[in-house]
Formats: structure tokens, sequence, C-alpha cells
């Protein structure tokens, strides 16, 4: 009698939180896509990605290439990379390739090797709130953040752990179906970004998602979903609990994707911008027009570059993303009497120390900041060899361009980007003409020393 009644109070404990997690779970309805109505074509996936599907299916895995490569396929666009969801576990997918390795601890994952490019393959996750064993974990912060999350389950669970429907598309290399269980497809022809579950929930767990958001709605030109966007506005904070170095990999994805001017506006709509550039906000909304203009220059010649395939350094976007909060330091120091160039250092120190508390910046870069900030105040003095001198620095290039930003957003300068622009143009003989014309302006007056001819007295030692 009595082990019927606890088989029973079990049987009640467990049907009930079996409704609990229903109600709480993003409900699914599983839509196979066959080949002859959508898109996607082998041809289309790189040698790489078919290698790393076919071995895994021919060791009996289940594989499946998800997510964005998948999304923009369906697109009609060239995906970058291709990522490879799969039953089996990180171990056991190292064990099958050579050229592999494992990453991570908060979402272990392994990374296939082929020359430069390289296949993600990352195992199907399970419901964090299951309970696991203590080798498949998921911790969570204070903050509802996870922390680690390496519960392993279903290709289904694994659809509904993703962040948005469009990433939750899985093609099969077998049959060359797709497999969509969260309405990715519709949101495809809709043209929406819609987080999967209750996206209070999703942005705590994990509140980079705010930014992916952003970032797919700049470079698919799509609109925001009004349940996935209302959140944002009041939970951007949250960006704070992430760590600098990752939310520093975050910005070059938003700023490097080609969409770098569209990305700044509406993070600064969604209050984020904020978040990452506390300091450059500030200045932005306290300072002149010409802090803005220049950002978002810098941003349009960021987004033609990339569209011709040239290179774009991080650390001349991040010059210009904190040249507004530079300069506001610069004058402060200026303003108690401090040199220019020095108090232009200091400022520079000071800058980039307060923006490694909300995204890190590595010294590589941080150095190049500095060099070309501190060009723009060479840059005047231009007279004798100056100018020759100049010209052939490393960082000339990126000095001269961050002088014609400044030029075009409005400050003057008094045609000195020109200067430079005639000087680059112009032969040897000319170059000479132009500096031997050219008069050194130097805040700093100079002392002339006192000469004293062979007939003179000496002063007194």
């Amino acid at each position: 009698m009595v082990v019927k009644k606890v088989k029973r109070l079990l049987d009640r404990i467990k049907n009930g939180a079996t409704q609990a997690k229903k109600t709480e779970e993003p409900q699914t309805k599983l839509k196979i896509i066959p080949r002859d109505s959508h898109p996607i074509s082998r041809k289309d996936i790189s040698s790489p990605a078919l290698k790393v599907l076919y071995r895994l299916n021919n060791s009996n895995y289940q594989s499946y290439l998800v997510g964005g490569g998948v999304r923009d396929l369906l697109l009609g666009l060239h995906p970058k990379d291709f990522d490879i969801a799969t039953d089996a576990h990180p171990e056991e997918v190292n064990n099958l390739f050579n050229n592999s390795r494992l990453i991570g601890r908060r979402f272990k994952l392994v990374h296939v090797l082929f020359g430069r490019e390289v296949i993600e393959v990352a195992t199907f996750r399970g419901h964090h709130e299951t309970p696991a064993l203590s080798a498949n974990q998921s911790t969570s912060s204070e903050h509802g953040m996870l922390l680690r999350d390496n519960v392993y389950g279903t290709m289904e669970e694994d659809a509904l752990r993703r962040d948005f429907t469009i990433n939750a598309l899985y093609y099969c290399v077998k049959d060359f179906t797709i497999y969509d269980y969260a309405g990715g497809l519709k949101d495809i022809e809709k043209r929406e970004i819609r987080l999967i579950g209750d996206p209070e929930k999703r942005y705590r767990e994990d509140p980079v998602r705010m930014l992916r958001a952003i970032r797919f709605s700049a470079k698919l030109d799509f609109t925001i979903a009004p349940a996935t966007e209302a959140p944002i506005f009041e939970l951007s904070s949250l960006l704070s609990n992430i760590p600098a170095a990752r939310l520093f990999d975050e910005v070059l994805k938003l700023m490097l994707s080609g969409n770098a001017l569209n990305t700044f506006r509406q993070l600064r709509h969604y209050n984020l911008f904020g978040q990452l550039f506390p300091s450059s906000e500030y200045s932005l909304k306290k300072g002149p027009e010409r802090y803005l203009k220049l950002i978002e220059q810098a941003l349009i010649n960021t987004d033609e570059r990339i569209k011709q395939g040239k290179p774009v350094t991080p650390a001349f976007l991040y010059a210009a993303l904190l040249w507004p909060a530079l300069e506001d330091q610069w004058e402060k120091n200026k303003s108690n009497n401090t040199p220019p160039f020095p108090a232009l250092q200091q400022a520079s120190q000071k800058v980039i120390t307060s923006q490694c508390k909300s995204t890190s910046i590595p010294k590589r870069f941080s150095f190049n900041m500095k060099e070309i900030w501190e060009m723009q105040l060479r840059l005047p003095k231009r007279s004798g060899n100056k100018a020759l001198l100049l010209a052939e620095h490393p960082r000339f290039r990126a000095a001269y361009d961050f002088l014609l930003l400044r030029e075009q957003s409005g400050e003057d300068l008094d045609g000195l980007g020109q200067w430079w622009t005639d000087y680059q143009k112009s032969d040897e003989h000319v170059q000479r003409g132009m500096t031997n014309k050219t008069r050194e302006h130097d805040s700093r007056p100079r002392r002339r020393k006192k000469r004293y001819s062979g007939n003179a007295q000496k002063p007194p030692q």
C-alpha cells in the first residue's frame, strides 16, 4: 500500500514537471522540405564541409549542415563558413578527425581544420533544465546567463535551443531535405528576425543575442519581430556581464560585416552602443555634430572597403569610434595648461584604459591607435625633410585617411588634407618646393641660443 502511494506521488510530481516544461518550452511542428522544394545544392557547399558530413554519416552518426550556412543558401547568398550539428559527442568527433581540435568550456565544440577553412562541429544540445551527469552540466549566473552548457540532447531539442528561427534549419546530405522545427522558413519569407522561446529569458541566458539580432537585421535587411525587439531597450545593461574580450570579438563582427553604418544606427536606437562604447556615446550626446559625422563617415568607408575586398584594420575602426571621447579628454587636459602632445598622450591612455572595461583592445591594436592619433599632431609639421619622414612612417596612410575623416566631418584644419593629397601625387622636385614654402606652426615658443664670437668675453664659469 505504501509503495503504491509513493509511486502515485512520484507520478504526480513527474506529470506536473512535464506539464510545466511543456508550457515553458516553445511548441514545435516539424516540417520536412524535400529536395525539389528548396534551392540548396551540394555544389554550393564547401568540399571540407561535405567531407565532415559524410564521414560522420559513414561512422553511423547523424550530421546536418545547420545555422547561418543553410539560411544564407536559402537567401541566395554565399556563406563565409559552414557549421555542422551531430549526435556524436565532441570527443567522438575529435577521434574521427586527425585535423581537429577540441575548443571551449562554456560550449564545448570541435574545429576541423582544412588549411584556412575551419568547419565547426557541435553536438546536439538538450534542455539545460534537465538533470545532467556531472560531465554534462549546465550552470547559470544570478542574472540567468548560461555560464556552461554542455547538456546533450536530440536534434529537436537542439533546434529549440538555438537563438533565432532562421538559424534553426538543418540540411541533410543523405536525402537533401531540410528540417524546420521552429518556423524558420516562414520567417525567411517574411524577412523577420524572431527569437525561439521567451525573448526576455533567452536574452538573459546570453545577452549577446541582442547584438546578434542587430547584426542579422543589418546584414540581411530583415526587421526584428515586435516581441523579439521589445525587451532589448530594457535589458541592454546586461551586456555589462559579458567578458570584455568576447565583446571585442562581437564588435568586429558587427562592424566588419559590410553593413557597419546601418548596424551603428541600430545599436544607438536600441541603447546598445552606449554599453559597448560608453565614453563615446556620452561625447556624441554632449559634443558637436561633427563627432557623429566622423564616425558615420568612417563606417561608410569601412563598408566600401569590405565591398571592394580591401582589408580593414580594427585599430583604425576603434580610433574612429573612440575619437569623440579622446578629443573631449584631450581638450580637458589642454585646459589645465598641459602642452598639446603630452595632453594627447594622457588622453589616449585614459580613454583606452576606460574602454577596455567594456570591450578589451589587444595591445597590437591599441598601440597602432595611439600612433594614428599622435600623428594628427605631427602631420601639420611639414617643413624641411619632415614631410618625407612622415610619408615613410608605417602608420602614415592610416593617419592621412584619419585626417581626411576629420575634415569631412566639418573640422577646419586649414586645408591640411588637400596639402598631403597633393604632396603624395607630386614628384620629388615639386615636393621639395612644397615643403620649402611651408611654415611650421609650433605652439611651443623656441628659445634662440646666444652665440659668442671668438673675441667676445666669455661669461664667467
